[in-house]
């Protein structure tokens, strides 16, 4: 069965390894991005140039419509979906609640949630074999900010990720009869570009040492255990979150 995954905001950081990363083992694969044209079309002609299947869609996954556009255009450009990885995730300037707009929570929180809960719900009418499909998995990216808390920092984005390991467990057990299988991954201090959104680009450096293996983490450590939770080798796991944050 041909293999095919949607990784959402792959353009950079653990979206972009587990794209490159997935086609280095047999995957066709659709990278989503929403506004970095330029990372996503690099990211895809690597793909290609190494004798890989891939496509970039501009989409903002937020948003109902550009999900639909996105899940028919892999539909007629690559074919039926086997694995999708709910990657996006925004983070906004470091402030306590207080100081939280309603308009920031409400983009941290559509970007975050909204837009997991939206693409899964596409990848299970089509992979569900209770629908005509034949199976497939979804991994969610959740973050350590989930059980951290993110107190005077982020904890508008710790509640969302702690969301995401929630609607992980449920929709686990909601399609396991359905031939998909939902994990997640829950990142710590990885060296990615989303600290800098943050205001904060030198966090993972800065904080490296409270890690107990001494280190901040690569995005292809993470994409490794995406990779796993999707292969055959985790055919018995569902509704389990791996934390790949350098023990905690």
């Amino acid at each position: 069965m041909k293999q095919v995954m949607v990784v959402t905001g792959s353009g950079r950081g653990i979206g972009a390894a587990t794209a490159l990363m997935a086609s280095q083992r047999g995957y066709a694969v659709c990278i989503n991005y929403r506004s970095d044209v330029g990372a996503a079309e690099a990211l895809r002609e690597r793909i290609v140039a190494a004798g890989g299947t891939a496509i970039a869609v501009r989409a903002d996954v937020s948003d109902e419509a550009d999900v639909l556009r996105l899940f028919t255009a892999v539909d007629a450009q690559l074919g039926p979906i086997t694995a999708l990885v709910n990657n996006v995730g925004i983070l906004e300037r470091q402030c306590r609640l207080a100081e939280m707009s309603v308009e920031r929570l409400q983009r941290v929180f559509s970007t975050n949630i909204l837009s997991y809960f939206l693409c899964s719900r596409e990848a299970v009418k089509r992979m569900s074999t209770a629908s005509g499909g034949q199976g497939g998995g979804i991994v969610n990216v959740s973050s350590g900010a989930a059980r951290a808390g993110g107190a005077n920092t982020y904890i508008d984005y710790a509640a969302s990720k702690g969301a995401i390991d929630t609607m992980t467990l449920g929709l686990s057990k909601e399609v396991a009869a359905e031939g998909i299988r939902v994990n997640g991954v829950r990142p710590g201090l990885i060296f990615t570009e989303i600290h800098a959104s943050g205001g904060d680009p030198d966090r993972v450096s800065r904080m490296e040492s409270t890690v107990p293996m001494g280190r901040g983490g690569q995005p292809e450590e993470v994409a490794e255990a995406i990779l796993w939770l999707l292969s055959p080798q985790a055919s018995y796991i569902s509704g389990s979150i791996i934390d790949a944050a350098g023990a905690r």
